[in-house]
């Protein structure tokens, strides 16, 4: 089940990370010229965390 919560929650931190993105982007005044990094760094840094929080909710069984 926990392949299920992994799969959403990384659906909704695509959207999420690229609303953040454009956000920081109005805010600034202008777009990034290494927008692609911004936003992997985004992604990766919302995606570890909330990873390890499902890790710890679901007490880590990956296996079976």
């Amino acid at each position: 089940m926990s392949i299920v919560y992994f799969t959403l929650v990384a659906a909704l931190l695509y959207l999420l990370s690229d609303w953040v993105l454009q956000s920081v982007e109005i805010v600034a005044g202008r777009r990034f010229e290494h927008r692609s990094i911004v936003f992997f760094c985004i992604l990766l840094a919302m995606a570890l965390t909330t990873f390890t929080l499902i890790g710890h909710l679901t007490d880590g069984n990956h296996g079976g």
